[in-house]
């Protein structure tokens, strides 16, 4: 009864937002997330064209001169992007896409959006935060999974990110995994309904 969404969630290292993403993907049957490209190398369990697509590094330029991606980023030594076919195709089929990004990313698919009336339609954002800096130390150290040079870089960071949380449509402050999946699923609930998507006609 809607037109799709691209459900758009940025957030700093380490507040949870794959879990957040993994929870609404469960929660919504429409929902699909677009899966990112990137050149770094497969973890153990990963597959391609599942978790990412795995592109080496002349492949990935390639892509990024031929304009295929819709946003694209260097993290931490890495090239990721979205391509664009990924979200076009899902939103043609009518399904939802999730766009789990960085603000960096976020920022480039704002920019698409300025000159892309069906994109601009379709876009909404969120930014996924603690509520202090403490409280996402308190969540990268419980990880346990980086050097402490790397803490304080990702720290470092989300101090920069969080000061642009006023760029999206929606804040959302992380409780407990519940509460932070609860608020998303409102979210898109509610947007959902916006009347600027609605396919309705009422019948005899």
């Amino acid at each position: 009864m809607s037109s799709p969404l691209i459900f758009l969630i940025s957030a700093p290292s380490g507040v949870g937002k794959t879990t957040v993403c993994q929870g609404l993907l469960a929660a919504q049957p429409t929902l699909r997330r677009a899966v990112t490209c990137t050149t770094r190398p497969p973890r153990v369990g990963e597959q391609d064209g599942v978790d990412y697509y795995f592109l080496g590094e002349d492949d990935f330029g390639a892509r990024v001169q031929r304009g295929d991606f819709l946003e694209h980023a260097s993290v931490y030594g890495r090239s990721y992007g979205t391509l664009k076919s990924e979200v076009r195709d899902h939103l043609v089929a009518g399904r939802d896409v999730l766009l789990n990004i960085d603000v960096q990313g976020a920022a480039a698919v704002r920019t698409a959006a300025a000159t892309d009336p069906a994109l601009a339609s379709a876009l909404v954002t969120v930014f996924y935060t603690t509520a202090t800096r403490q409280e996402l130390e308190v969540r990268l150290r419980g990880r346990a999974a980086d050097p402490e040079a790397v803490i304080q870089r990702r720290l470092a960071e989300a101090g920069v990110e969080a000061a642009r949380w006023g760029e999206f449509d929606y804040l959302v402050v992380s409780g407990s995994r519940a509460e932070d999946l609860q608020r998303m699923q409102i979210i898109f609930a509610a947007e959902k309904l916006r009347q600027t998507r609605a396919r309705f006609e009422f019948a005899d």
